[in-house]
């Protein structure tokens, strides 16, 4: 008799845990599934923090490259302004003293032209050649 019971006990605890093991599992299943939803959702944030931080950053070296290419084209279209008005100054300035000449020693007319001529063009040649030079050295 005393066996019978012992195996009845055996079998109830058997039966029992049989009965709650589902449960128990559910449950760990249940906390591990919270957990996994809870990593998904750090693991979501840090990406969508790190997708800002690289678009931030993106906009801020193209904004920086765009206004540094501003400043330069700015600069060289200044320059190539101040070269035009220095030519147009200088033009301006020798058909004054052709006139003069023509007035006063007209002889010296046309050696001075061809003096003028050859000093004007080296000088837009030399204005070609810097602004050409400030071109090469603009980023892109």
């Amino acid at each position: 008799m005393k066996t019978l019971r012992s195996i009845s006990a055996i079998a109830t605890v058997v039966l029992a845990s049989n009965l709650m093991m589902p449960a128990f599992v559910s449950a760990q299943d249940a906390g591990q599934s919270l957990h996994a939803a809870g990593t998904d959702t750090k693991n979501a944030a840090k990406s969508t923090g790190h997708a800002i931080t690289h678009a931030t950053h993106t906009v801020a070296h193209k904004t920086t490259h765009t206004t540094n290419q501003a400043a330069h084209q700015t600069t060289h279209g200044g320059t190539i302004a101040t070269n035009r008005t220095k030519e147009t100054t200088v033009k301006g300035y020798d058909k004054t003293k052709e006139g003069a000449e023509h007035v006063v020693n007209k002889p010296a007319v046309p050696a001075s032209k061809a003096k003028d001529a050859a000093r004007e063009s080296n000088m837009s040649a030399e204005d070609r050649a810097k602004e050409a030079q400030q071109r090469a050295n603009m980023p892109h």
